[in-house]
């Protein structure tokens, strides 16, 4: 598997950190851990160009088919009454059903297939954003699937 660069905004990983047993937090230092630093915060959220492309991809790979799906129950309407000719009931539950599908799909897509970094625009299409990321996605689920089963080496 290919060594893979983290992301600006990628929280940092220690190396070697073991699992230690902390004394209970007093309320005062509760207080003031629930607080990021400044640099905490800033090194954590996902820079606001990252954000506007993963809006503008969500716009469009949702969007189209789920306005598509808004429109073809009047379009089937449409068809029918001028007598063009006869829609089934269920070709078209489906047809909106489907669009509305992959409306639903669109939004992880729009997401995922938008470039994580800050410095690169990305392709049009994004197919090779989209298996980057979501290879990133699958392995840190599988890093914290790791981290939480009980029987973990």
């Amino acid at each position: 598997m290919a060594k893979r660069s983290d992301l600006p905004f990628e929280p940092k990983k220690k190396k070697g950190a073991t699992k230690s047993v902390k004394a209970p937090a007093t309320a005062a230092v509760r207080s003031n851990a629930s607080k990021p630093s400044p640099k905490q915060a800033k090194s954590t959220g996902i820079p606001e160009i990252v954000s506007q492309r993963m809006v503008a991809r969500m716009a469009i790979f949702c969007g189209t088919p789920t306005l598509l799906g808004l429109m073809t129950f009047p379009l089937s309407y449409f068809i029918v009454h001028e007598g063009w000719f006869q829609l089934p009931n269920v070709a078209v539950v489906i047809a909106t059903l489907g669009l509305f599908g992959l409306g639903a799909l669109g939004l992880s897509y729009g997401i995922l297939s938008a470039s994580w970094d800050e410095h690169e625009q990305g392709s049009w299409l994004g197919w090779r954003e989209f298996r980057t990321n979501f290879g990133r996605v699958v392995e840190s689920w599988q890093a914290y699937q790791a981290r939480r089963s009980p029987n973990a080496d």
